[in-house]
């Protein structure tokens, strides 16, 4: 068999909770400071669940409606890797759980892997490798990220949300994961962590989280400005097994900020991703030559020679004591302001509008970025780069080209991202005080057994599938809210599909 080409991504889904609780009012009941979340987190409003909803259900959401939309049988795919830290069960695996929706097919391959959230990118990276490896048999792979991200009230509880992402994963891909170029940095930190397995909120170091967050950025890019520069030197393209480098520094072995048409980032809040954003351009000012304040990418232009001129007084600073230099953080987000506005702040809509989903986060920033485009024809030829970062910690960069070639899953791909802001408009607000109750109920019985919720499924979007009991062994069953395309006019409060361990079915759900 040969080498696949272009693997990449040939279909992708996204879903969030039908509820949401709005930023500027949660301020309001929190008795804090105006633009404490809105402003100083960068975030609008929260998605979240109630009890009706958990792990499990979210993804069996997300994947049902990528097989559905896409006409996509099951048997068509070889792996299904999950990527989640919302663990609800030490031994079974949110995998096996998706596997009621393939039928007959149970030569399917892969499990759930896990560390905070980068368990999606580790997911995503062993179906890559997989489609690209000898084991290969020919199918699609499926990845699914999928978190609950709740804390305890009090200043971390804004930065929570909740939602899914699912990306179909195979050979010859408009969206191309870019081979060899790949950087990682893994290390052992108490920045954040679920000991307690019979809570859902996790233990955090708010300022050991932010510096090894960007600690591990700084890591990661100036890894991968290495090995773009040696796959730019050391590479030939060819028809089979090469990697041909990033267009955007094909003439050139520097990479740069400049060098690529967006950049996306795990999102725990937008804030520091426009942080995250201004730490990439102190690392290419810090590898520049300080004669010359610029470096090749920047073409030597008027506007990047002061920009760089303006930070020159910050050359000696050593980067890990860089972290909360308050005067460096405000040069950086001020000179970088415009390079955000235009290669990262526009993809982070539905994390501006949601919240930190934990595994998705980044892969709704891609999802994003294609939506956000108005034709097809404005992302061909484009390179986008992804910062994965997951506490404990692992974290990965590595980027995208959208390719000139297979246009038409492409436009596929976008047409059916059309729906995303529709949806978000179309959600529920609730107010403060009735979401304070239900992160109490979710916190007195998400551990609970028997129990059925108590949640109305009207606060369901039609197609989501919800946890309708758990029983005395704690095995859970699922039921579906009918989807738009087989409502034929009944109230999708009234009907609904009954999902056991054996099979699918439709019955009417009183």
């Amino acid at each position: 068999m040969a080498w696949p080409k272009d693997v990449g991504i040939l279909a992708i889904e996204v879903y969030f909770p039908y509820l949401y609780v709005d930023q500027s009012e949660l301020e309001v009941f929190d008795n804090v400071s105006t633009g404490k979340y809105t402003i100083g987190l960068g975030q609008d409003k929260m998605g979240f669940c109630s009890d009706i909803e958990d792990i499990n259900s979210l993804c069996l959401t997300v994947v049902s409606n990528l097989l559905e939309q896409n006409h996509i049988d099951t048997s068509e795919i070889g792996r299904l890797e999950v990527g989640t830290e919302t663990i609800i069960d030490k031994s079974k695996s949110v995998k096996t759980f998706l596997m009621q929706l393939f039928k007959d097919n149970t030569d399917v391959e892969g499990i759930d892997t896990t560390n905070a959230c980068y368990g999606g990118t580790s997911a995503l990276f062993n179906c890559i490798n997989w489609i690209e490896s000898s084991a290969w048999d020919g199918r699609y792979a499926l990845v699914v990220c999928g978190d609950i991200a709740v804390y305890a009230s009090g200043n971390a509880r804004p930065t929570g949300g909740a939602g899914a992402v699912a990306m179909l994963i195979g050979p010859h891909a408009p969206i191309i994961f870019e081979r060899g170029i790949r950087s990682s940095h893994m290390k052992h930190a108490y920045d954040f962590y679920k000991p307690d397995l019979m809570s859902e909120y996790p233990v955090v170091d708010g300022k050991l989280s932010v510096e090894c967050y960007l600690s591990a950025l700084d890591q990661c890019y100036q890894l991968y400005k290495k090995k773009v520069a040696i796959t730019s030197k050391g590479m030939k393209e060819s028809a089979e097994n090469s990697l041909p480098p990033p267009s955007s520094v094909s003439s050139s072995s520097t990479f740069t900020i400049q060098s690529a048409d967006a950049f996306l980032f795990h999102s725990p809040y937008c804030k520091l991703v426009q942080k995250s954003l201004a730490r990439l351009l102190f690392n290419d000012f810090l590898s520049s030559s300080s004669s010359s304040t610029t470096s090749p990418s920047f073409n030597h232009d008027d506007n990047a020679s002061k920009l760089f001129a303006d930070l020159e007084r910050f050359r000696n600073v050593n980067l890990k004591e860089s972290y909360f230099n308050k005067d460096l953080e405000t040069s950086l987000m001020n000179a970088s302001r415009d390079l955000y506005n235009s290669k990262t702040k526009p993809y982070l809509y539905l994390s501006n509008q949601i919240g930190n989903m934990y595994t998705p986060s980044l892969y709704a920033g891609l999802a994003v970025y294609i939506f956000r485009h108005k034709t097809v024809d404005e992302m061909l030829g484009k390179t986008i780069v992804l910062f994965s970062y997951g506490s404990g910690l692992a974290s990965s960069m590595f980027s995208i080209k959208i390719s000139n070639q297979n246009t038409e899953t492409l436009t596929k791909i976008h047409n059916s991202l059309k729906s995303l802001s529709t949806r978000l408009e179309s959600r529920k607000k609730v107010e403060p005080l009735s979401f304070q109750k239900m992160m109490k109920l979710r916190e007195e019985t998400h551990h609970l057994a028997p129990y059925e919720p108590i949640s109305c499924t009207d606060d369901l979007f039609p197609g989501t599938f919800y946890l309708k009991k758990i029983d005395e062994k704690h095995r859970r069953t699922y039921e579906r809210k009918v989807p738009y395309h087989l409502n034929n006019g009944t109230s999708a409060s009234s009907t609904a599909s009954s999902l056991s361990c054996n099979h699918v079915h439709y019955n009417n759900h009183h």
